[in-house]
């Protein structure tokens, strides 16, 4: 009981003074587990994001090297169909001193041969062409005669130096 005035309230005990201070302490426990709780939620939340940063500029990276692997891919694959079109390959196999075969030769399911074999002859060699001349024809007498060699060249006469 508390004294007011120096008597006695009724109702109220003795030490209820003291005991406020007794329920905050009980509440400490409960307030730090709380902050404890948000504290965690926050790291983590950071961490997943972090982690989810990281994984967005691998696949940043991952999607420049396809890329770039897709256009090589590209250019070999146009490399492939030039070398394999049919008058390349003939030219190559020209290069290389490759004859075109003679008839083909099968073999049946049953053994049998069909056709006969022979060995691949060489085409004969081209022949050189001709070079064609130029017809000389005597020009006429009241005809200008027929430029010299060194004005079909483009080199200026004489007569056609500028500034004369």
């Amino acid at each position: 009981m508390i004294k007011r005035g120096g008597r006695l309230r009724p109702g109220v005990a003795a030490g209820a003074g003291a005991g406020s201070g007794a329920g905050q302490a009980a509440r400490m426990p409960f307030v730090l587990l709380v902050v404890a709780l948000l504290g965690g939620g926050l790291i983590s939340l950071l961490l997943l994001n972090s982690a989810l940063n990281q994984g967005s500029f691998q696949l940043t990276q991952l999607k420049k090297e396809t890329l770039v692997l897709t256009d090589e891919e590209q250019a070999l694959q146009r490399d492939v169909d030039g070398y394999s079109a049919p008058d390349a390959l003939q030219r190559r196999a020209h290069e290389l001193g490759l004859v075109p075969g003679g008839s083909p030769v099968f073999i049946g399911p049953d053994g049998k041969v069909a056709g006969t074999a022979s060995q691949a002859q060489a085409p004969p060699p081209p022949s050189p062409a001709p070079v064609a001349q130029p017809p000389v024809s005597a020009a006429p007498s009241g005809a200008p005669p027929s430029p010299t060699p060194s004005a079909a060249k483009g080199t200026p006469q004489p007569s056609q130096t500028p500034g004369r």
